[in-house]
């Protein structure tokens, strides 16, 4: 079965890549077409799905957890915010790191309830993930 010249990896050169889909110097190819691109968009949908989970968030926190202070709500609108402003700011190589450290707070929040911990956890996780996977792509 013959691969179409459009759908075979190439070099930089444009020429295609030897078999086994291998670019310059002889690395591995991710096969995204804007692996940049990916990344980016893989940072800013974990950052917007931390957002709308915390918003959404409040009111099970406050139903089934009992106590959820007003200084805890507003911790979680601030962190909600700070992981919409960083999903749009993801072309910047700082908001990586920003967005590491708004891990650390949503850990840290936990202090306050213990339910924000346990969503620090997750998303911690989710954003090691999303650093591996980074990592992985561009190297």
């Amino acid at each position: 079965m013959s691969v179409p010249d459009e759908d075979r990896p190439t070099t930089g050169a444009g020429q295609p890549a030897p078999d086994g889909g291998e670019g310059p110097a002889g690395r591995r190819r991710s096969g995204l077409r804007n692996p940049t691109a990916a990344v980016r968009g893989l940072g800013a949908g974990t950052l917007a799905l931390e957002a709308l989970v915390l918003l959404l968030a409040i009111q099970p926190i406050r139903v089934v957890g009992g106590d959820l202070s007003g200084a805890a709500i507003a911790v979680i609108v601030a962190l909600a915010v700070a992981c919409v402003v960083l999903a749009g700011m993801m072309r910047r190589p700082w908001a990586w790191h920003a967005g590491t450290v708004v891990q650390a707070l949503l850990l840290l929040s936990g202090l306050l309830h213990w339910s924000l911990f346990g969503l620090g956890v997750i998303f911690a996780l989710v954003w090691a993930y999303a650093l591996h996977v980074r990592r992985v792509i561009l190297g």
